[in-house]
């Protein structure tokens, strides 16, 4: 299985291919609770074909312009898991990493807190 993730804005996009070529495409609105609900949601989609994380063969991971919170997260969880599958990451545009920046397109623009 094939992993493509994008999380540059509240939605993320997914998309896992498998060996087959056939592609299952998501979009799962997790906004504001995407750092809690993206592992969880990813292996959800990974049952839904009766595979785990050690199906994974490649990901590749949108790394922006987007979303500062959205990429970091998404970046962080491909990241770790390249490294702990042992697998190939590849940004967007093909070119392969040992680990992915985000690209923000532009300084962070970092917001007041909310209370």
């Amino acid at each position: 299985m094939n992993l493509y993730l994008d999380t540059s804005d509240f939605i993320a996009k997914i998309q896992l291919t498998d060996e087959t070529g056939q592609t299952f495409s998501y979009e799962d609105n997790l906004g504001r609770e995407m750092a809690e609900k993206l592992l969880s949601t990813l292996e959800s989609h990974l049952k839904d074909h009766g595979k785990t994380w050690k199906d994974l063969k490649k990901i590749t991971f949108m790394s922006g312009p987007g979303s500062f919170t959205g990429l970091r997260i998404g970046s962080a969880i491909v990241n770790t898991l390249s490294h702990e599958l042992n697998i190939p990451l590849y940004d967007h545009k093909g070119i392969k990493h040992q680990i992915i920046l985000p690209d923000y397109g532009r300084p962070a623009n970092i917001s007041q807190p909310k209370k």
